[in-house]
């Protein structure tokens, strides 16, 4: 059901919506969980070692398909914001076709440069074959994961997030059964979860795809919409650019730390892998919220109904500041039974370095949380330099201070690189926030 997120009680409005995005970044996590979770449990550590491993590059493809996710969600909000339905179909069939390209692309540079990147961040040969066959099967997967994304990305722009969360619980809870029949029955070894995530994403792509296009069949328009737009797609590609940029720059950053980590021997990367699995649980489900908080302002913004920014910008720092409560407890006093879940037996090293990560950086989840609400206005607003300018300080300060702080305190340098990246580029995102248009004096009187 398509929702205009311009009208009621803002915080009410944008905790209905938003709910149900954080209950399907949870289950688009379990993805990911799942693979790891089999991997480690029913293969072995070096099993997991390989597709967390292989994880640091997939977040490359992700960081394109997310970008394509962003641009067409904001724009198609600010449309249906403004009631222009007509060009609000032209900007989805425009990104379909965009996103197809440059899929076909990304696979192509994925099966041609997969070996290098993976020596590139100093893999062990001990998990070099697993890590490629895992990346290999995950790439041959990516039209599923772009048009998943889109069509997501689609339904939010609507109003609509529980369509996505309805589909996301089903196609992840049948992952996980089919990661376990396929390594344990089949005894597929890590092929096993990575054919696994490759057909409960393929199903899960084709009924959203399917889904969006039927929804918006039911929007009458005065005029048929066109098949394609240059205009609309240079208004997509400049949300897009920046999103595709952050994220890319972030997994470049985060294969530059995984090289790092990867020195250490394959009993930290392993505990790595299980710790970083549960962060990136949290941070991308503070990320998702953040979409839906742009999804919010864009739509008002459309609407020319600014005042409500400031009000949503308030209600979701209380939302994610709630949810990080109980987050935070879960991993600082229950951390060792979590990781227990990734791996059976883990050795000393690989459970201390999960521990000592998890205790540095889930306290400071209330500061990033706050970083990725004032992000999401700044996004929905089109104001991508402030957007682009506090993302890119959090990743140059944590790349630069992991590799330098390691040769000083080893892998608890690595760890402190986190905490004091997400603490300098919060206090500049907000102040971005600060100086936006919705709290201008000129535009209040």
């Amino acid at each position: 059901m398509n929702k205009d997120l311009t009208v009621g009680k803002p915080g009410t409005v944008l905790w209905r919506f938003c709910l149900p995005l954080f209950g399907s970044i949870i289950f688009q996590q379990l993805y990911n969980i799942a693979d790891s979770l089999v991997a480690g449990k029913f293969v072995g550590e070096n099993a997991l070692a390989a597709v967390g491993n292989s994880y640091e590059i997939t977040l490359i493809f992700i960081a394109f398909a997310f970008g394509c996710n962003i641009g067409c969600s904001v724009i198609v909000s600010q449309l249906f914001g403004a009631k222009k339905f007509r060009d609000m179909k032209t900007a989805v069939y425009t990104t379909i076709i965009a996103s197809g390209v440059l899929c076909a692309v990304l696979m192509a540079g994925g099966w041609l440069l997969g070996s290098t990147l993976l020596r590139l961040i100093n893999t062990p040969l001990n998990v070099m074959a697993d890590s490629k066959l895992y990346l290999d099967i995950y790439i041959l997967g990516l039209p599923f994961m772009f048009y998943y994304n889109v069509a997501t990305g689609i339904f939010s722009a609507l109003g609509d997030s529980k369509t996505p969360f309805i589909f996301l619980a089903c196609s992840s809870s049948v992952n996980i059964g089919m990661d376990i029949l396929f390594v344990t029955a089949f005894r597929m070894g890590v092929a096993g979860v990575a054919w696994a995530t490759f057909l409960c994403q393929g199903i899960s792509c084709v009924l959203a795809v399917a889904f969006v296009l039927r929804r918006l069949a039911k929007i009458e328009t005065e005029e048929k919409a066109k098949a394609f737009s240059w205009q609309l797609f240079g208004k997509i590609t400049a949300i897009a650019v920046p999103s595709i940029l952050q994220q890319s720059f972030i997994s470049v950053g985060n294969i530059i730390i995984q090289g790092v980590i990867n020195t250490f021997g394959s009993s930290v990367m392993a505990g790595y892998s299980a710790a970083v699995k549960l962060n990136n649980l949290v941070v991308t489900s503070f990320t998702t919220l953040g979409n839906g908080i742009s999804n919010y302002t864009a739509q008002n913004i459309g609407a020319n109904k600014l005042p409500r920014v400031k009000e949503g910008f308030r209600a979701g720092l209380k939302l994610v500041w709630m949810l990080s409560i109980p987050l935070v407890a879960a991993y600082l006093i229950a951390g060792r039974y979590l990781i227990y879940l990734f791996l059976e037996h883990p050795t000393g090293i690989a459970m201390d370095t999960a521990l000592l990560f998890l205790r540095i950086v889930a306290p400071f989840y209330f500061v990033v949380s706050a970083k990725l609400v004032s992000d999401g206005i700044l996004r929905g607003a089109g104001m991508m330099k402030q957007f682009m300018a506090a993302t890119f300080t959090d990743l140059v300060l944590r790349v630069v201070l992991a590799v330098t702080l390691s040769k000083i305190f080893e892998t608890l340098g690595i760890w402190l690189a986190w905490p004091i990246g997400w603490s300098v580029a919060t206090a500049l995102s907000v102040l971005f926030y600060r100086k936006g248009p919705w709290n201008s004096r000129d535009y209040l009187r």
